[in-house]
């Protein structure tokens, strides 16, 4: 049987591309961010991919319908490399930065959410300036939402490969 989502990205649920790049101190963060979601009631997708190319590291759907972004960054040299991010904003209201507990808070720019996270949790330092998405674009967006994470459960729950 063929993925529901041919472009959905086959990596296990729980890496994102900063975590293949940056290791075990992304994957850890990683897993912070997405426990902070969880408790407060939002969905995440990881590697969620975007229809302009990009993927973005997290993804949250929240209770009312709202997309946060979150960028994991594992180390100044990952931020300073990372020239992407703004193509994101129109995918999101909310846009994070998630970094560890010694990174130069500065660097984070002010419009931008701050999230300080490990391994165990995180926590929200700073809000983001809020954003909005086109209400076409957002339905396609919860659409494949849905898919992408019904399908990495049944890859889970059935890994046939």
């Amino acid at each position: 049987m063929k993925p529901l989502l041919p472009h959905a990205p086959a990596a296990p649920p729980v890496r994102s591309p900063r975590a293949a790049q940056g290791g075990a101190a992304a994957m850890a963060l990683t897993r912070g961010v997405c426990r902070l979601f969880e408790e407060m009631g939002a969905g995440t997708v990881t590697e969620f991919p975007l229809p302009n190319g990009r993927r973005v590291d997290v993804m949250a759907l929240d209770a009312d319908g709202s997309f946060t972004i979150v960028e994991v960054k594992s180390s100044v040299a990952d931020f300073r490399a990372d020239r992407k991010w703004p193509e994101y904003l129109p995918f999101c209201e909310r846009f994070y930065f998630a970094v560890a507990e010694d990174f130069p808070l500065q660097l984070v720019p002010g419009a931008c959410g701050l999230i300080v996270a490990d391994r165990f949790g995180a926590a929200i330092r700073r809000q983001p300036e809020a954003g909005a998405v086109d209400g076409n674009r957002k339905r396609r967006q919860l659409l494949r939402f849905a898919l992408i994470a019904s399908e990495r459960l049944q890859r889970i729950c059935d890994p046939r490969g």
